[in-house]
């Protein structure tokens, strides 16, 4: 059997499902348990850190779980616990140290991937420098990592691995048993329901703020999860700001939705409330964890949040989607929303819209269905100053620059009449295909 690198393609989905009131205590008791064995881990190089002045060195290495004892802790810890494997505990020696993590409910997998997770961490330390693994804090989210498993001699399907999928609704999980799931999307129900060798390898089970269940699923195969789609010898360029969600350079606009403003001021009070009884809860002593008005309160404040966040997730999904089946060729900026969110005045405006989830949904799915997606460098290239008709950038030559609040405009040169996003459409799609053209020589 094929293991999941080793396999040509690779498809994530993502279920919501409804656990029963037991199933509940077996996710929060999975979640704990991950927490902790990760949480030991960072605890136990920092003891290792401060006792290495009084203890020897064989000392602490001879300690459960002990990583070797280096002098510098940011830097020289992190090559070393990466490079020496053999030095990570395995599960179940965990499990003998600590005897309430033998509990049947307890996935031995969600342990394992505590301890992956944790050599992860140190991985990513060692490419950007800084970063080093911390604690786990306790949060009103939960979710906790496991595996599929098969026979070795077997192929590996939807239906018969350790988590495989009954039917179209229902899914089995270990520990968990079976979970009834939403619903599946015709692309993976036709996989299950023909048959398909199709492996299924990281499971996560996860909890919201606003208490939804939902699974997420790696899966692998070797034979395409979507066909690639007909060409339809179409090109187009695409513009995003804030007035419009984007226009196209065929002339098309799409509205902006704004679903945060939407919610803005129910959302304030409802906030308002929750820091209220927050701060009456620590005047009186109680544990906000305990308080009921509180987490009545915090509830309300988290669903509020999950349902923009769907929202915007929905559109963007269905836009990109259309754009991606109607077109062979998407050119688009590469807008980096970091540097752009350092305008405080436009800040709550461009988080609001999903510009940089938008390009990655773009680039996947072109990705996915056969066609072919691009980004430019807006540096330099000055797609909205420039004349697409001849070329003339204005704020040069004698032109006078445009500002932001000209959105329409009438070209010196050429007396083109331009509507700004437009304009700035055509011109990142002549860009995209290097038809670029300079501004032509003005003759005396």
């Amino acid at each position: 059997m094929k293991r999941m690198s080793s396999l040509a393609y690779h498809f994530g989905i993502k279920l919501r499902f409804y656990p029963s009131s037991k199933q509940k205590k077996i996710i929060k008791l999975n979640y704990d348990a991950q927490r902790f064995v990760y949480n030991s881990y960072v605890g136990r190089n920092r003891t290792n850190y401060h006792a290495r002045r009084f203890l020897a060195v064989k000392q602490i290495n001879a300690m459960p779980f002990a990583f070797p004892i280096l002098n510098d802790y940011e830097a020289k810890l992190a090559e070393t616990v990466v490079a020496n494997d053999e030095l990570l505990a395995k599960p179940k020696n965990i499990r003998d140290t600590y005897s309430f993590l033998r509990v049947k409910e307890i996935d031995s997998l969600a342990l394992a991937n505590a301890i992956h997770n944790y050599r992860k961490a140190w991985n990513h330390y060692r490419k950007i420098g800084h970063g080093i693994p911390t604690f786990h804090k306790k949060r009103s989210d939960w979710s906790y990592q496991t595996n599929c498993q098969y026979i070795k001699q077997e192929e590996a399907y939807l239906d018969n691995g350790t988590a495989k999928f009954i039917d179209a609704k229902h899914v089995k999980l270990p520990k968990l048993g079976v979970i009834r799931i939403a619903g599946l999307r015709k692309l993976i129900k036709d996989r299950l329901l023909k048959h398909v060798p199709t492996r299924i390898g990281t499971v996560t089970i996860k909890k919201t703020a606003g208490d939804q269940f939902y699974l997420s699923m790696q899966l692998g195969s070797d034979i395409a999860f979507a066909q690639k789609l007909p060409k339809t010898q179409s090109q187009i360029g695409i513009d995003l700001n804030l007035d419009n969600f984007l226009t196209d350079s065929n002339g098309a606009m799409v509205a902006n939705p704004c679903f945060y403003r939407q919610v803005k001021k129910k959302l304030a009070h409802a906030q308002r409330v929750l820091s209220r009884r927050q701060r009456r809860a620590k005047q009186e002593g109680h544990n906000l964890r305990m308080a009921k008005n509180y987490q009545k309160q915090r509830l309300l404040v988290a669903k509020l949040h999950a349902k923009i966040r769907r929202q915007r997730e929905d559109f963007l999904q269905v836009l990109s989607t259309a754009l991606i089946k109607k077109h062979d060729l998407v050119v688009a900026e590469e807008l980096r929303s970091k540097n752009l969110l350092k305008n405080h005045a436009l800040s709550q405006a461009i988080s609001d819209v999903g510009w940089r989830r938008f390009l990655n949904m773009l680039a996947y799915k072109a990705k996915l269905y056969g066609k072919e997606f691009q980004t430019i460098d807006p540096k330099y290239t000055t797609t909205t100053q420039r004349c697409h008709n001849c070329g003339t950038i204005m704020g040069q030559n004698g032109c006078r620059k445009l500002k932001l609040k000209d959105r329409e405009w009438t070209c010196p040169m050429c007396q083109t009449y331009h509507i700004r996003d437009w304009n700035a459409a055509v011109n990142i799609l002549e860009k995209g295909l290097g038809s670029w053209q300079n501004p032509k020589k003005q003759t005396a």
